[in-house]
């Protein structure tokens, strides 16, 4: 069963590799993290209105060129 185009042999080289990269104690910790990242960035798309606005919204008044300090 291919997955993302890749076959089961594809998969388990890139698997080996991966553990020989990381090593086989921080593989669960790197799965672990990469997986709360897909589980905040799906939450994030579910709930677009959180209450929180992108700088574009936000209104500035225009600055006074006057100051209150004498010259």
């Amino acid at each position: 069963m291919p997955f993302l185009g890749l076959g089961t042999g594809e998969l388990i080289l890139i698997l080996l590799v991966l553990l020989l990269f990381f090593g086989k104690d921080k593989l669960p910790e790197l799965a672990h993290s990469i997986g709360q990242s897909f589980k905040e960035l799906k939450s994030g798309f579910e709930k677009p209105g959180d209450g929180r606005k992108s700088p574009q919204s936000k209104k500035t008044e225009p600055q006074d060129e006057r100051t209150d300090s004498p010259r």
